[in-house]
């Protein structure tokens, strides 16, 4: 039997490497379309929890899980070597930045160079990582056709590009556009006829370059909007008006206007690091990627702007920052998502550290933190905490927190993310980004 044949049949198995945000989601979702699918994580305490049916992603439906595990649709290992087994391999693996903001798809090198121990023909391969435009035919068609196997006739070889957007309740894996690029047409169909097995709608492109492109596209456009977003709001702070009033504003405009909001900073697995991608791959071709370089140098900065402001607030009020109660108030990178990756408030706490401040800290998704080797633990709101602190500093709006009794017990409330907008009554304490 052929590959499209098992596919269809759903007789094929898949390997998924890598049981992150991306790949258990994928796991779960493929085996629930009925594929035997193998998890392969070097995490063993991931391996462990997947095997025994244990969630810890919150996209993922514990349910689903327990039921993959328990039916023997899915089960996890740390040995590369059962994908010889597998007719279709999923790499989900981290592509970060080096500290120089260069990338790093060492990761993905070092999954691609073991599974071309395993590759067999009539396999699938499809890369879902966020990497630059080139990966795919550049790093992993050369290393996977070494041993001789040839591409879109044994071989099929295709990128398509994880979109998962933590904490959407509205838009999963199942049902978002799914972009797929193969390397030929042959490497499209495969993967095209693999994924409407279980995600309604795919959108095939010319090649895995166009969907690499269209991946960090998706993420330079929401930075550098929000690069533009965050630059009216220091401007607007400037000029003593309310930014969340003015984009409202502007929001009414039923064309040409997308709103976007400002923050402390960006942060998560993708607008910090994917827009860097492209600016390096840029230079290869000659061409400065001006606008992604300012956008990330704006976003960047927004932490240390944020202590500036917190620092003058407290001046106007005869307090200094060096042995202030500061009460950060979220610390992941997004609100109701325990995912601290890149997240800016952990910036703005390292810089308020290196100033004095007395820190505490507030997340009932994030129970322990390290910022420059010193451990904080997550503490509880009590209005005797409120009301002694210098400044209650809202980085990450969690809609568990109760910004009602913040307002009212806080003499001073700086929400970085208008948190406190439903607030109603006085707010004569409450200052905005």
């Amino acid at each position: 039997m052929g590959l499209l044949e098992k596919i269809k049949s759903h007789s094929a198995v898949v390997g998924v490497v890598g049981l992150g945000y991306v790949g258990l989601p994928l796991a779960v979702l493929q085996a629930k379309a009925g594929f035997r699918v193998f998890g392969v994580d070097e995490a063993a305490a991931k391996v462990g929890q997947v095997n025994r049916g244990e969630n810890y992603i919150s996209d993922v439906n514990g349910a689903e899980l327990t039921q993959a595990v328990s039916s023997g649709r899915l089960s996890a290992t740390g040995d590369f070597s059962v994908l010889g087994t597998c007719d279709i391999v999923l790499i989900c693996v981290p592509t970060p930045l080096t500290r120089n903001k260069e990338p790093d798809i060492s990761a993905v090198v070092s999954v691609t160079r073991q599974l071309a121990k395993y590759a067999h023909p009539e396999m699938l391969v499809v890369l879902e990582s966020t990497t630059y435009p080139g990966t795919t035919e550049e790093v992993l068609l050369p290393i996977l056709t070494e041993g001789g196997l040839k591409v879109g006739q044994e071989l099929f070889i295709a990128f398509s590009p994880e979109r998962v957007d933590p904490g959407n309740r509205s838009f999963k894996t199942h049902n978002t556009f799914k972009l797929v690029g193969g390397v030929t047409q042959a490497c499209l169909t495969a993967a095209r006829t693999f994924y409407e097995q279980s995600i309604v709608k795919i959108f095939p492109v010319s090649s895995p370059r166009v969907a690499e492109m269209t991946k960090v596209f998706e993420n330079v456009f929401r930075s550098v909007n929000i690069a533009l977003v965050n630059e009216l709001a220091m401007l607007c702070d400037r000029m003593g008006l309310d930014v969340y009033e003015v984009i409202d504003a502007a929001a009414t405009k039923n064309f040409g206007f997308m709103p976007f909001y400002p923050g402390p900073g960006v942060g998560g697995h993708c607008i910090p690091l994917d827009p860097y991608y492209l600016a390096w791959k840029s230079k290869e071709y000659d061409v400065h990627t001006r606008f992604i370089e300012l956008a990330g140098e704006i976003n960047e900065g927004m932490p240390y702007y944020v202590v500036a402001k917190l620092q003058r607030l407290l001046n106007r009020r005869g307090f200094c920052l060096n042995g202030a109660e500061i009460l950060v108030l979220g610390v992941t990178y997004k609100a109701d998502v325990a995912d601290w990756r890149e997240t800016p408030a952990l910036k703005v706490m390292e810089l308020l550290q290196r100033e004095g401040t007395k820190l505490t800290y507030v997340d009932p998704l994030t129970p322990t933190i390290e910022i420059e080797g010193r451990s904080y633990a997550a503490v509880e709101v009590t209005d005797e905490r409120l009301g002694r602190c210098a400044c209650a500093l809202i980085l990450t709006a969690h809609s568990t927190f109760d910004y009602e009794r913040i307002v009212r017990q806080a003499p001073l409330v700086f929400d970085t993310r208008n948190g406190t907008r439903h607030v109603k009554g006085n707010k004569a304490n409450v200052v905005l980004l």
